[in-house]
């Protein structure tokens, strides 16, 4: 039985974080959509606040 060992992956930022590129399944979001859905919540709450509050 041979055992292959790979070679050690270069350090980028002294080590501290490694970035694979790996296909996932599920779905693929912009961050400007991430970020624009809470913010658009947060802003129909306030708004909704402002025009329904006693």
């Amino acid at each position: 039985m041979s055992s292959k060992k790979s070679a050690p992956l270069p350090a980028s930022s002294a080590g501290l974080l490694r970035f694979f590129e790996d296909e996932t399944k599920g779905y693929k979001l912009k961050p400007e959509i991430v970020v624009a859905i809470p913010a658009s919540l947060i802003g129909i709450s306030w708004i909704l606040k402002i025009f329904f509050s006693s």
